[in-house]
């Protein structure tokens, strides 16, 4: 399919526009048709062009080896979505484009992807090649996914050690009521000029898809869900009160969370305030770039808590199932060329540069035990993806769901950041989350 942000084969140019980056793979002195295909990559890294510059080599890689050119677009979260519906009404889109993977089912109901399945499954190798709770992620269930796992995230916390041992704390807490207990000692007046200037805990109050994630983990892990069995919504059910209740608290009535925090809707500004020492623990899925451009060494990571050591099955969920899919549009005039791209991306090798590049875990088996994954961080996010994480609702108005949830979440951290919030104003909340659901079933 011919993209409308298409360049001349061969030149080295790169645009900056409103909504994205565009790029041209270089020549490869390979053999092949020659053929040119486009890709629309999700923002990963730190900037569009740092986007494009390590997404490039792999693409290049691609080039040498099959002789197909592509033409790399990154375009940012804020415009992926819409984009991608433009497209599908218009037919004018890329080959092959990411996806958050909590899209995965609205987008397979569009019709416009190409289900894997087949010879289009065996050309990627497979299912079994892929970690069974990214898989799960990638489509409706019993139907065939139009979508693969990519790069994988997961929710961990992250706590800043100088901090813990200054308080008397000896190490991370397991528990919700340990890292309620925790979190007021780490919340101080350090300077002792009468205001908290040290949070126990940091997290982006405004940030509408970080809050529908929280009611998501906090409702399963007290018993709750976002959907009955039969589909029907359940926002406002008594677990699902409690676990918005707990994060909400925070802010409210443990007063460990800044009221600051209720206007910040970047993750990027909480893992600042985390760094800078502003707070001493945060819940995020990928900070280390981040981390890493500040040279940033004090910290260390553990399980996100849960309410009892022993919970198992919904009830011991840290995280949901994060992570980015790779799709491919059916009416693509080079298919089989966008099938291969699809298959590159997801091999073993290119699965350990990419997710090492963009600091996230790979989604096939074989490239998650490669050394370059081995640190504490990794093998404690892997650990959450594999074992601890379930997918986002699985419907097809999911993006919905996570913005009645999130905005109600959102409203409720302004209220806590200048008054007080009761048990009635989080029920009467999610109740009305609840009805516009229901309504728009």
């Amino acid at each position: 399919m011919k993209s409308k942000f298409k360049l001349f084969a061969g030149l080295a140019v790169v645009a900056v526009g409103l909504s994205g980056l565009t790029a041209c793979s270089s020549e490869a002195d390979a053999a092949g048709s020659g053929d040119t295909i486009t890709y629309w990559a999700s923002n990963q890294g730190s900037s569009l062009t740092d986007d494009a510059d390590k997404l490039q080599p792999m693409l290049d890689r691609f080039t040498a080896e099959t002789g197909v050119k592509v033409d790399l677009e990154v375009i940012s979260w804020t415009d992926l979505y819409n984009r991608i519906l433009t497209a599908v009404t218009s037919g004018d889109g890329p080959d092959v484009l990411n996806i958050g993977n909590t899209w995965a089912v609205t987008l397979q109901e569009t019709g416009a992807f190409e289900p894997f399945e087949g010879a289009t499954l065996d050309a990627v190798g497979g299912e079994d090649r892929f970690l069974k709770t990214s898989w799960s992620a990638s489509g409706a269930a019993g139907e065939a996914p139009t979508s693969i796992p990519l790069y994988g995230l997961a929710y961990n916390m992250y706590y800043n050690p100088k901090l813990f041992a200054e308080a008397g704390i000896d190490g991370p807490p397991a528990t919700w009521d340990e890292f309620v207990t925790d979190a007021k000692k780490l919340t101080v007046d350090t300077d002792g000029d009468g205001s908290i200037d040290q949070w126990g805990f940091t997290a982006a109050g405004a940030s509408v898809s970080a809050n529908s994630h929280q009611a998501f983990i906090r409702g399963l892990q007290n018993g709750g869900t976002l959907f009955d069995t039969e589909g029907n919504p359940t926002f406002d059910s008594d677990a699902q009160v409690a676990g918005v209740k707990q994060w909400i608290d925070l802010m409210s009535t443990d007063k460990v969370m800044s009221p600051s925090d209720a206007e910040t809707s970047d993750g990027s500004a909480k893992v600042d305030n985390f760094i800078n020492g502003n707070a001493a623990m945060m819940f995020d899925q990928s900070p280390l770039k981040n981390f890493s451009a500040r040279d940033f060494t004090d910290f260390a990571t553990a399980p996100v808590p849960m309410m009892s050591t022993d919970a198992t099955g919904m009830e011991a969920t840290q995280s949901h199932v994060a992570g980015i899919n790779l799709s491919i549009f059916k009416n693509s005039d080079n298919k089989e060329n966008a099938i291969k791209l699809a298959a590159f991306m997801t091999s073993d090798a290119e699965q350990v540069y990419l997710n090492s590049a963009f600091t996230s875990l790979p989604t096939v088996t074989a490239a998650g035990a490669d050394a370059a994954f081995s640190t504490e961080d990794v093998v404690a996010k892997q650990e959450a993806l594999a074992e601890h994480a379930a997918p986002m609702p699985l419907i097809s108005k999911e993006g919905q769901m996570e913005t009645l949830t999130g905005t109600a979440i959102k409203n409720l951290f302004a209220q806590a950041a200048t008054g007080t919030v009761t048990d009635a104003d989080i029920k009467a909340a999610l109740t009305d989350a609840n009805n516009q659901m229901a309504a728009a079933q």
